[in-house]
């Protein structure tokens, strides 16, 4: 006879609370019901949201003040889970472990027994006891198909990417990039989770990551320099590059490069004078930052249309670089984003229509970048959706009914010349603000990837000496996010990252950066000339392209800024607004 059952063959409660991934075919009826009503009391005393099929052990300790499962999720026995915890599909929370804080967790997460994952943190300043310091929360993401094992400690302020495996005792201080297989105290990666037998992708090229380690040695030694470089003690503004006037995006990519390489604001101020010299930059009217006037202070911007928005590039390129760079420094922006917050949803839906999807789909792509990356600025400073009601949802529903189902994307060709270069790229923009900022899966993953090859081979963008940052980048980027849904030509991706990467470090001119490559006559970009923009682009794109191949833990960097892999973390579009498509 089977433990956990007594003499007339009935599954005894206590059964559950260590095995509860049995409830579902083995609870008698009289056992559902008094799940239901544990769920029931959940639900309406703690505001809970539990999906169909979920279990959540009487014998768990669940005070959370937020706490959404996903379908045919389950937290076991003597588990104890408090703060603000969300999680998505078949995600286990085993006997005895610890959940806590702010944690969020992808579809098909094993949290082991006896593991802890403490998304808060206390002060330790000398001044005070202990029991008196105030308490913290960065919070923790964990994305899909991960496995925590037994004994795990997961701190504050980490993200573990899909497809991970954190083994038994691990204390893990540190993000781990996704397919990592990681051990230790601390948690150091050991291998790729891919190069593992059966149908998985190749193991990581040994040669190419000593080559990465290399090359992010070399960039952190010369950070410095790089910054220095583009720095004017008599403006106290940065430059692209010397010689050229100081502007707000070049200010946004030294605090970026810093972050990145040197973990900390550039020395050139402290961290407060630099987000106080950004925050004074925004129009409290509209919300947006106008580019710097000849004498360095906030310039002028356009009168705006009917509906509102106002029509300028810069600008609304600056709603993602100062918003990030502010939020790297630990800061916000000063007021909304206005010319976001005050559209309606059927605002939004006509000049949604209205953009030049056949012939500019990269402005077009650019602006819903714009849009709804304001739309979270503004969440971040109200707690509450942007736009006029309905307005994020009325985005997302124009984009999920308008996508071309045999690309993957949205607008046309702009020409034979062009070839895909405009669809590619204004995909990359529109993506990068809308379903990957907010961790929404991209609709026909597989045609997207159909599409973004075809292109990367095209040797007008992409042959020796004729790539550019926004370029490579622009394919990178897509090819790396559905590859979180799809392996459709995995091995093909993977050979292109691996061919672009190795010409990338070769690209790094010392002391002084990246180029953002050929601009040519009536080209774009800043062109071959080393400078903030291309260093900050190049850094982004070396990760991606190293992530493709498996190699990315060779950096020592990850981007947290403009073009981080993660989406935000923000508790309005996590697991529950996958619905949204």
């Amino acid at each position: 006879m089977l433990t956990g059952v007594d003499s007339e063959g009935v599954v005894e409660d206590s059964y559950f609370d260590y095995c509860p991934w049995d409830f579902a075919h083995r609870a008698s009826a009289v056992q559902r019901e008094t799940q239901d009503a544990h769920q029931k009391r959940l639900t309406d005393e703690a505001g809970a949201s539990l999906g169909p099929r979920c279990y959540v052990s009487s014998a768990a300790a669940v005070f959370a003040d937020v706490l959404c499962l996903g379908a045919d999720s389950y937290i076991a026995g003597h588990a104890y889970v408090t703060g603000e915890v969300r999680a998505g599909r078949d995600c286990s929370v085993n006997p005895y472990a610890t959940v806590r804080g702010r944690v969020t967790l992808g579809d098909g997460v094993r949290i082991g027994a006896h593991t802890s994952l403490l998304g808060f943190n206390h002060g330790f300043a000398p001044d005070q006891p202990v029991h008196r310091q105030p308490l913290t929360s960065e919070g923790i993401v964990v994305g899909d198909d991960v496995w925590i094992g037994s004994h795990v400690v997961v701190l504050d302020g980490v993200t573990i990417g899909d497809h991970c495996v954190v083994g038994a005792g691990a204390v893990v201080t540190k993000d781990l990039a996704p397919w990592t297989i990681a051990a230790g105290n601390p948690a150091r990666p050991l291998r790729d989770r891919r190069g593992l037998g059966g149908s998985a992708a190749d193991p990581p090229d040994h040669d190419l990551g000593d080559a990465v380690a290399r090359f992010a040695e070399r960039a952190r030694a010369q950070a410095a320099d790089v910054l220095a470089r583009c720095w004017s003690d008599d403006t106290r503004r940065y430059s692209d590059r010397p010689g050229v006037s100081a502007t707000v995006r070049a200010h946004c990519d030294a605090v970026e490069i810093a972050d990145l390489l040197l973990g900390a604001p550039p020395e050139q101020m402290a961290a407060a004078e630099h987000a106080e010299r950004l925050r004074l930059l925004q129009d409290p009217a509209s919300g947006l930052v106008p580019e710097l006037a000849p004498g360095g202070g906030p310039g002028l911007l356009p009168a705006p249309a009917d509906d509102g928005w106002i029509e300028d590039g810069g600008a609304e390129y600056h709603v993602l670089s100062v918003g990030c760079a502010l939020e790297l420094l630990g800061s916000l922006f000063a007021h909304p984003v206005h010319v976001v917050d005050r559209m309606t949803a059927g605002q939004l839906v006509a000049r949604l229509e209205a953009l030049p999807w056949r012939t500019g789909a990269w402005s077009a792509g650019a602006w819903v970048d714009c849009w709804a990356t304001g739309a979270y600025r503004n969440l971040e400073l109200a707690g509450e959706a942007s736009g006029g009601s309905g307005a994020m949802e009325a985005l997302f529903g124009w984009l999920g009914t308008r996508v071309d189902p045999w690309t993957g994307m949205w607008g046309a060709a702009a020409s034979p010349a062009e070839g895909r270069l405009q669809l590619v790229n204004g995909y990359y923009r529109l993506t990068r603000g809308s379903f990957a900022q907010f961790g929404l899966p991209v609709p026909y993953a597989e045609r997207v990837v159909d599409t973004v090859l075809a292109h990367a081979h095209d040797p007008r963008w992409f042959s020796a000496g004729r790539q550019n940052a926004c370029n490579v980048l622009d394919v990178a980027h897509p090819l790396w996010l559905a590859g979180r849904q799809t392996r459709h030509r995995e091995g093909e991706a993977r050979a292109w990252a691996s061919e672009q990467l190795a010409s990338a470090l070769g690209n790094w001119r010392d002391g002084a950066g990246f180029g953002f490559g050929p601009a040519g006559e009536g080209g774009s970009g800043p062109g071959r000339e080393p400078g903030l923009q291309g260093t900050e682009m190049w850094l982004a794109i070396v990760w991606l392209l190293a992530d493709l191949v498996g190699v990315a833990d060779r950096l020592g960097y990850r981007p947290r800024g403009v073009h981080r892999p993660e989406p935000v973390r923000s508790p309005m579009f996590t697991t529950p607004h996958r619905g949204l498509l």
